[in-house]
């Protein structure tokens, strides 16, 4: 069959507006309340709350706002208030998910800790509970765990929770991918000790921008409140004892997001639509798509992945921003299905490049199931005998055009130029 370009482009995930987003947007304006105060903020943080399932939300600029403030919390609980000019992790080992975007991890950074790197497992590739217990092994001092639920997909929870209690752990639950997806029928976003979740414009529920932190605890929230908005004090004056942030949602942004909500469950559905209709269309296919277990989880399915098989595979080198590949037949690689959609105007992705190989990060520690140590290159790995899931995820995976406007359709030309890769 000829495949012709897409007149309009397919995009790997984008905002779905409903019409009721200008509602609120507009009311903000009319009625003067354009700060980081006003009703569409106050309507936001009880509706999420409730939806996800905590008692209190505080609204934030952006996921990583939610991030940062929360592994700032965790980090005075456990060890007190730094020294002024010093970051609260300063000197302390956090454990975060490898396979995830750098705004999980930075976070740790900003409060001058050294993240842990914790491989991922095959089963949701999500930390991985094993790899875990071990890094506690070796890092016996580390209380505080960054876990991110990735494209959608929970975490083995109960499991890495069990781990954690038995060391003394704090959980920060990074479920900016996730919200909607739920794990044994609670909610991500709920589940950890510190919970955040993101409106960023590609997620599924979007306000442009934005970001939540969630808790049951209201000192927690209203600690976070008050660290987001300059740590100003209850005085006449400005009055400021402690470090603080400009990290309030704005009520425009609030509105945009006040009118996206009522569809949270109708785009969930949209997205597994599209994740079951890809797994369909490539029957027959040396590929598999990104995994979840089935018995405990429903992924929110933000986003569909797909993994070649590894004797599917032709050759295929990256570099620091480029990558090269020699066409086989009855073969491919991520990079020449990338290309080929972009040749016909539809957008995919990598998987995210794991931390321990990004050149910020490559020197901390990174703990795998059957080795450990520093990271370096595929030679350190197989020289130690280490398993690199997620290295392996990455070189071998794709995250595919998901966008719920996407018509069935589209899709399956989507499909069928993924097919003719292997041609």
């Amino acid at each position: 069959m000829e495949i012709k370009s897409f007149e309009k482009k397919i995009w790997l995930a984008s905002p779905t507006m409903h019409g009721d987003e200008q509602k609120w947007v507009d009311e903000a304006i009319q009625t003067n309340w354009v700060s980081t105060v006003g009703a569409n903020i106050n309507s936001v943080e009880e509706d999420i709350a409730k939806t996800v399932g905590t008692k209190y939300a505080v609204a934030l600029s952006c996921g990583t706002a939610a991030l940062h403030l929360a592994v700032k919390l965790a980090g005075e609980r456990i060890y007190g208030m730094p020294k002024p000019n010093e970051g609260t992790l300063k000197g302390k080992t956090i454990f975060c998910s490898d396979m995830t975007f750098d705004a999980t991890a930075n976070p740790i950074a900003y409060e001058d800790g050294e993240a842990v790197f914790i491989d991922s497992e095959r089963d949701t590739w999500n930390m991985d509970p094993v790899a875990l217990e071990k890094a506690f092994e070796m890092y016996p001092d580390t209380k505080i765990v960054m876990l991110a639920h990735l494209y959608g997909t929970p975490a083995k929870f109960d499991e890495i929770k069990a781990i954690c209690d038995k060391f003394g752990a704090l959980i920060v639950e990074d479920a900016a991918e996730s919200l909607g997806a739920t794990y044994k029928s609670k909610q991500t976003g709920a589940l950890g000790d510190y919970n955040c979740i993101s409106f960023n414009g590609n997620k599924i529920i979007t306000g442009s921008s934005g970001g939540m932190f969630l808790t049951n605890s209201k000192e927690d929230a209203d600690k976070v409140r008050k660290w987001s908005t300059q740590s100003r004090e209850d005085a006449a004056w400005y009055q400021h004892e402690e470090i603080g942030y400009n990290y309030r949602m704005s009520n425009i942004v609030a509105g945009v997001v006040r009118g996206q909500l009522p569809y949270l469950s109708e785009h969930v559905l949209a997205k597994k639509a599209i994740y079951e209709r890809y797994k369909e269309g490539f029957k027959g296919l040396p590929v598999t798509m990104n995994p979840y277990d089935e018995a405990n989880n429903e992924p929110n399915f933000w986003l569909s992945c797909l993994l070649i098989n590894e004797d599917a595979m032709c050759k295929q080198v990256r570099g620091e921003k480029d990558a090269l590949y020699i066409h086989e037949q009855g073969k491919t690689c991520p990079t020449e299905i990338l290309e080929k959609l972009a040749k016909y105007n539809a957008e995919g992705r990598p998987i995210w490049k794991p931390m321990h190989m990004q050149p910020i990060y490559r020197n901390n520690p990174f703990v795998t199931v059957n080795g450990n140590g520093r990271a370096r290159s595929n030679a350190y790995i197989a020289e130690n005998g280490c398993v690199d899931v997620g290295a392996d995820i990455f070189a071998r995976g794709l995250c595919l055009p998901s966008d719920n406007k996407m018509t069935a359709e589209e899709q399956e030309i989507i499909i069928q130029i993924i097919r003719s890769c292997f041609e």
